[in-house]
């Protein structure tokens, strides 16, 4: 089958499945129609606001449905009118069977991860916490259980030792594109089984679930490298947050850290920030932790200089 023959509809909402988009478009794929998330009011103005994917799909001119409700019976005969051949989601929500088990060559799934390691929604954040060396993304066809599905393809990246979850974020957009073209000429092409994840697991298996505020609350006991890989991992966005307290003031105000390099200075004090010439240094259960780049409460995010030249660090501690 030509790829003018094969008809394909992509899901996806945010600026991952984006890359991914293009990249079929530039691969010349017969997209028949996009579906991505309604427009949702956003910021002051309570403005109503595009998915990232609609906004790249009405440039492009193609066709954008956007159902709040995948099993409305109006969005599922859309559906079958469209007569696609398969499915394709990046970053969408989760599916009902009557909607992924449509097309006849399936629905795939692009997840940023090597499954069947960190199934869930954050995958990148986790693989980088957790102090992973490797990960990357699969392809694989969606089933009933979320992110089990059968593996098709997987493609690996390393990551390095200060990389944050915005830098990988963006280099796994760009190696999935790759992999989602691939993969999709493999199902076009001929019929692919798919390897079932139960015959690829070894030893425990990780997860990535959902990340929530508390879940960025730093602990101070943990040693340097697990505080600096959390830190990277959660940057530049939800962001890793901490308590400081001012002993003379008397108060306490949350910062937000966004850069930070491991020292090999032992701590003398369990608690308490010392400036220096290369950052700020905050105490861990070990090693101090250098922090380049951080937001007070309140504040902008900005360079530790910027801080220590009108609010001196004696008297602070976490």
């Amino acid at each position: 089958m030509t790829k003018d023959n094969f008809r394909i509809v992509y899901m996806g909402t945010p600026e991952f499945a984006v890359t991914i988009l293009d990249g079929l478009i530039k691969n010349e794929y017969n997209i028949v129609a996009v579906i991505t998330a309604p427009d949702k009011p956003a910021g002051r103005g309570q403005k109503l606001s595009e998915s990232d994917v609609k906004k790249y799909a009405t440039e492009h001119e193609l066709n954008v449905l956007q159902p709040t409700n995948l099993k409305d019976e109006v969005f599922i005969q859309q559906l079958h009118s469209l007569k696609a051949d398969l499915f394709v989601v990046v970053a969408f929500r989760m599916l009902p069977e009557i909607v992924w088990a449509m097309p006849p060559k399936g629905t795939i799934n692009l997840h940023a991860s090597i499954l069947p390691n960190y199934r869930g929604a954050a995958p990148i954040n986790w693989a980088i916490i957790n102090g992973e060396l490797q990960t990357g993304v699969t392809t694989f066809f969606i089933e009933k259980e979320i992110d089990t599905g059968k593996i098709i393809d997987r493609a690996y990246v390393d990551i390095d030792k200060n990389e944050n979850v915005g830098e990988l974020h963006d280099r796994l957009m760009y190696l999935g594109a790759k992999v989602a073209c691939k993969t999709i000429d493999k199902i076009r092409i001929g019929d692919i089984q798919g390897i079932p994840q139960l015959d690829l697991i070894e030893g425990e298996l990780k997860s990535a679930p959902k990340i929530f505020k508390a879940t960025c609350q730093i602990d101070w006991s943990k040693s340097v490298q697990e505080i600096h890989d959390f830190c990277r991992g959660l940057s530049p966005y939800p962001a890793a947050w901490t308590i400081v307290k001012n002993e003379s003031k008397n108060e306490e105000k949350s910062f937000k850290i966004f850069r930070t390099e491991i020292s090999n200075l032992r701590v003398t004090d369990s608690k308490k920030l010392v400036a220096s010439k290369d950052g700020i240094l905050f105490p861990c259960g070990d090693f101090y932790l250098c922090v380049t780049e951080l937001q007070p409460e309140g504040k902008r995010r900005m360079n530790f200089k910027e801080l220590l030249a009108g609010n001196p660090v004696d008297g602070l501690y976490v």
